[in-house]
């Protein structure tokens, strides 16, 4: 197992495997593999905490990271980090590849100077990460909203000051879904299916903590 930064050789098979990953999981379908195909070009991307795993000369898992921000009540900024999609090829789920990627990703991210992460995510697969509900650390998405799946991980302790925060994700995220359809008709056909994961992400996405 080698973990490296993406080689631009890799694009397409990052975008196979993060499409392979991601598959009827949230939705009928995905997006992912588009967010992954836009996000190299984008300004908040940081290539540095680009990462795959190698395994038996092929690349079987991903994760890409992009600058995001905290915004006080009296408009200071805070630089962090988000990351997403973390993708691991579906017969080496549930193996520790996701985990061993995160953990390496995290070193690498101390190196360059960041101290904290915040993503959305379900929270199962993220608290043995060292991943906590946004509302302990008082982050919200506004109007003192907070999501059950935002969650915050400190890379150094302290590394957010107290206060009232607004989590504010790179605008990669909001993307046309009409150009990622047409992206998708450049893979092989895959049968869009209902799935019970479909459900939980519908109440983790739509639930907040009180």
């Amino acid at each position: 197992m080698i973990i490296r930064n993406e080689l631009k050789s890799d694009y397409r098979e990052v975008e196979e495997l993060t499409r392979k990953a991601f598959w009827n999981l949230y939705v009928p379908g995905c997006n992912e593999h588009y967010l992954v195909h836009i996000m190299r070009d984008h300004e908040d991307f940081l290539p540095e905490l680009d990462f795959v795993i190698e395994c038996d000369n092929s690349v079987i898992a991903n994760i890409m990271y992009t600058k995001a921000k905290l915004v006080d009540e009296e408009g200071n900024e805070k630089s962090i980090l988000t990351f997403g999609p973390l993708s691991v090829l579906p017969k080496y789920q549930r193996k520790g590849y996701g985990k061993k990627l995160l953990e390496y990703s995290f070193q690498k991210a101390v190196e360059l100077g960041y101290d904290a992460i915040v993503i959305y995510g379900n929270p199962e697969n993220y608290i043995s990460s060292g991943f906590k509900s946004s509302k302990q650390y008082n982050i919200c998405i506004g109007d003192n909203i907070f999501p059950t799946a935002l969650l915050v991980k400190e890379l150094s302790k302290g590394a957010i000051p107290k206060g009232s925060w607004t989590f504010q994700e790179s605008r990669v995220y909001e993307f046309d879904s009409r150009a990622a359809e047409a992206f998708d008709q450049t893979f092989d056909k895959l049968e869009k299916e209902y799935k019970i994961s479909q459900e939980l992400f519908y109440i983790y996405s739509r639930s907040r903590v009180f």
